[in-house]
């Protein structure tokens, strides 16, 4: 069994877009700017994009966070999306979610410059992406493939299973290891929670993907021996053991999954990263299309 160690992959990528953003600068006279929109004090939100920052920091991009208050009105977000929208030196715009449950989180996302969505959640990058043409490709799948990529593992001819059909995650990673190409080629099958036999639908997996947010809920039993398993959960819970009083825990049980194993992720440490640095290739990509 062999880690697929997000952090050392990520760091590699990093150094790669750091030479990039430099070569940029002295065309540009400026540094690629990312901008997070922070609504209310979630503590997983709050690291998530302090991490961001120091992301950016590290390859020489900028960044700005606007932290806005848990109670402001739909309309009182837009405005500060308009703003950031209009904002020439700023490349780059992610709203983290989730968002408070009186806030619109699809209206938010539609609301956002898709020339600016880094995160590739605009309807017009995501149906771009789907057709194959340019587009801001959703930072957690895209992180996926470049994990894959990094560790040669191939896809081409290969059975895929994920489990966890939403927006963000299991749709558009489905999409992308389906195309032709490299990173792709892959049969597909797409799973939930009314889908029959899961366990058995699991087992055929080559790679098993597992995006559903529930902790632990992947077992030995529905692992193929010597399966490739990504872990994309990461749930906060309760550990009196530990210094903070939670410890993080993935969707697959790793100490009962590891073991048959060729590759598997671990949480945290694994998906984690290869997300970040995706949101600071798209944020580059932003930047050096707007100079185009």
């Amino acid at each position: 069994m062999i880690l697929l160690d997000g952090k050392s992959a990520a760091e590699a990528m990093k150094k790669d877009i750091a030479r990039e953003v430099i070569r940029w600068c002295k065309e540009s006279g400026r540094r690629p700017h990312l901008a997070a929109i922070l609504v209310g004090e979630d503590p997983a939100s709050l690291t998530y994009v302090r991490n961001k920052e120091n992301d950016c920091r590290q390859v020489g991009m900028d960044s700005s966070v606007y932290r806005l208050s848990s109670t402001i009105s739909q309309e009182g977000l837009f405005e500060c999306i308009r703003t950031i929208n209009e904002d020439k030196d700023i490349d780059g715009l992610i709203v983290q979610l989730p968002l408070p449950d009186h806030l619109d989180e699809q209206e938010i996302i539609e609301a956002i410059d898709p020339a600016k969505d880094v995160d590739g959640f605009h309807p017009v990058n995501v149906g771009k992406m789907v057709l194959g043409l340019p587009s801001f490709v959703s930072a957690t799948p895209a992180g996926i493939i470049d994990l894959l990529a990094f560790y040669r593992i191939p896809t081409t001819g290969k059975e895929c299973v994920i489990v966890g059909r939403s927006n963000i995650v299991g749709r558009p990673l489905a999409n992308l290891l389906s195309r032709k190409g490299s990173g792709g080629d892959c049969t597909v099958t797409l799973c939930h929670s009314r889908t029959t036999d899961l366990a058995k639908v699991c087992r055929r997996a080559d790679i098993l993907v597992a995006a559903l947010g529930q902790p632990h809920f992947l077992k030995a039993n529905m692992i193929k021996e010597g399966a490739v398993v990504i872990d994309v959960g990461i749930t906060r819970i309760a550990d009196k053991s530990t210094k903070s009083g939670f410890r993080l825990a993935g969707d697959v049980d790793f100490e009962e999954v590891a073991p048959r194993c060729s590759y598997i992720t671990p949480v945290p440490g694994g998906v984690g990263p290869m997300t970040r640095v995706s949101l600071l290739k798209n944020t580059l990509q932003a930047a050096l299309k707007r100079n185009q």
